[in-house]
């Protein structure tokens, strides 16, 4: 069933919340860490989901599995492979400023998926993204490069950004029959196997690196993919993948704090407060309802 016109932009509860809270400082952690990796993009891919989906894969073994949700989460690890590849490759090749704000257009894509499939975004929730997005480029200094190898990363980070909202999508749609732990497990452990054969052929190196490759994986596995991707994965079940992508916002303004704090590529704007000021203010926008249910069903009928 679409989502209705009144839970689309439903403010989330106190729990999804704070689970997105901690979702935002892991996810936040995953552009600076993978700038700071030299090991291969998809072997970095591989072992991070690789680890997540084992870390899960224990309490996934307490649930039953729905068939329908399985291949809902199998298609959603697909999309989360090839999500990562560009994502990863936008790190190496533009700045994590740059990369993150144009990664950040994931709220703009998934409300366009879900208008696509019957759902309604009230004009509000456009107008509170568009102030988001203004404050995502506050921080990013708006100081995209031209180079060659800039203008691909940058490329590379928009389409990235098309399929984490598509991936969230396919995520709440699994998240209606399966467990947190199972659906985690699925995607996860997909994603490594879309990355394994596509690392060999390009013959990505995927063992003997350095011990600090390693602990830099380790980190990713325990804050991107555990403490990040999988807090908003468990809120899917009860809050919009509109909503939740809207949230992704705030990783840009974390990004760039840790970016600067381990020196990696360009410093954090000096922007950065009002640009967290503009962020909060169009997410307020797009959470708060801004009139009754009632009268906002209504307006839907005499249109």
């Amino acid at each position: 069933m679409a989502p209705t016109s009144t839970d689309i932009t439903e403010m989330p509860g106190r729990s999804d919340l704070m689970r997105m809270g901690i979702g935002i400082l892991g996810i936040g952690s995953s552009g600076p860490l993978i700038a700071l990796s030299a090991m291969p993009i998809l072997s970095l891919i591989f072992w991070r989901n690789l680890g997540g989906s084992l870390f899960t894969l224990p309490f996934a073994l307490r649930n039953k599995v729905d068939r329908v949700g399985a291949q809902w989460a199998a298609a959603a690890g697909v999309l989360l492979a090839l999500h990562f590849i560009g994502f990863f490759a936008a790190m190496r090749m533009t700045s994590v400023a740059a990369g993150t704000a144009l990664v950040a257009l994931q709220p703009i894509f998934a409300s366009i998926f879900v208008k696509a499939t019957g759902g309604h975004i009230p004009p509000k929730a456009w107008l509170g993204m568009a102030v988001s997005f203004a404050g995502v480029l506050l921080i990013s200094g708006i100081d995209f490069s031209i180079d060659r190898r800039s203008f691909i990363g940058d490329i590379a980070a928009v389409i990235s950004a098309a399929l984490a909202a598509l991936y969230m999508m396919f995520g709440s749609k699994a998240m209606k029959t399966l467990e947190t732990s199972t659906y985690t497990t699925i995607c996860y452990g997909m994603c490594a196997l879309t990355a394994l054969p596509i690392a060999i052929i390009s013959g990505s190196q995927l063992l003997d690196f350095p011990a600090r490759e390693w602990w830099i994986l380790l980190g990713l596995i325990g804050g991107a993919q555990i403490l990040g991707h999988t807090m908003f994965n468990s809120a899917l079940k009860r809050v919009s993948p509109a909503v939740v992508s809207l949230i992704v916002f705030f990783e840009v303004p974390v990004a760039a704090i840790l970016a600067g704090i381990f020196e990696i590529g360009k410093q954090p704007s000096g922007l950065i407060i009002p640009g967290i000021i503009l962020i909060l203010a169009g997410c307020t926008m797009v959470v708060l309802r801004t009139r009754p249910a009632r009268e906002m069903v209504r307006a839907e009928v005499l249109e």
